[in-house]
């Protein structure tokens, strides 16, 4: 399956999208059925069988249980994907990630992208400031470790690089532009991989969900915080990062300046413990071992100790 297609709200809406439905969170079905003639299901409802269009409204976690909603139950039925949130680039993506009892379920493959990706701009301003500026972090850091993975080329690092410049003119607040730059963020890494960023997320959401449910943990605002002493940890261990980096004139100062607004350094001293504690199992993550620079064991001093160089 090729790339999504790119459509405007309007011309969805003008469109005959035959037998469907729109399958949103609860917390848009007001604005959703405000624009939508089709029947609006809730976060928690299933979508019928025999579908020929389903357009899901939301954030990564309920597109990708569209997609793969889609893939085992109505192949031939059309996605359309309207992003609520930029961070994930769910709508742009092959890989699905599914939270179970066990953890979060990886799932790979082209079938599971959607036909179309909707750019509704005006969801934009429903997005809380703090969500905002984490979500803007994951669009970093997919952009940033799948620019720097050694799984990358020349080509790739030429294409995400260019994406890199563009995220540095973004501020980090709500603004319509990043819901496309969440898009080609997410698709960049898709591939080429990601690293340690997502490496530590994947590994510490669950448990500080479980261990501190009074923080707001989530996947994006621990990407967001993790990647400046990441690329703290890269930059000091090698001199990969500035070399590709400058290829593509980038300057690796003005990177770190983009990226210190979002370390939020008390909700980082939380998350430490639960680094110490499960920093081997980090080590493990498929994330972590292909990071820009090969992650050891000792390297957790530099989380630790201040991220010294």
């Amino acid at each position: 399956m090729a790339e999504p297609e790119v459509w405007s709200l309007d011309r969805l809406l003008a469109s005959d999208l035959g037998r469907s439905v729109v399958w949103t969170h609860e917390s848009l079905k007001e604005r959703v059925c405000a624009r939508f003639s089709q029947p609006v299901l809730g976060r928690d409802s299933t979508p019928p069988l025999g579908l020929d269009s389903l357009v899901v409204v939301g954030g990564g976690e309920l597109i990708d249980r569209a997609k793969a909603w889609r893939v085992e139950n109505s192949p031939s039925t059309r996605l359309f994907a309207i992003p609520s949130l930029w961070a994930s680039g769910a709508e742009a993506s092959p890989i699905v990630v599914l939270n179970t009892e066990q953890g979060k379920s990886f799932r790979k493959g082209p079938e599971y992208r959607p036909d179309v990706r909707v750019i509704w701009e005006d969801l934009a301003q429903t997005v809380p400031p703090e969500l905002a500026r984490w979500a803007c972090g994951d669009v970093w850091a997919h952009a940033l470790e799948g620019f720097l993975s050694p799984l990358g080329d020349p080509t790739s690092r030429f294409e995400t690089g260019a994406l890199l410049a563009r995220l540095l003119d973004l501020p980090l607040a709500s603004d319509p532009r990043w819901f496309e730059m969440g898009a080609l963020a997410c698709a960049a890494q898709a591939r080429t991989g990601v690293g340690l960023v997502h490496g530590i997320a994947h590994v510490l959401e669950p448990v500080l969900r479980q261990a501190r449910p009074e923080l707001e943990i989530g996947h994006a605002r621990l990407c967001a915080t993790y990647l400046w002493p990441v690329f703290r940890l890269d930059r000091t261990r090698s001199e990969k990062p500035g070399v590709f980096l400058s290829e593509c004139s980038l300057d690796p100062e003005a990177i770190e300046r983009a990226l210190t607004p979002l370390f939020e350094e008390d909700f980082y001293r939380e998350t430490l413990p639960a680094l110490k504690e499960n920093w081997h199992r980090i080590l493990r993550d498929p994330c972590a071992r292909i990071n820009c620079v090969l992650v050891r064991p000792d390297h957790l001093s530099h989380f630790l100790g201040g991220m010294e160089g």
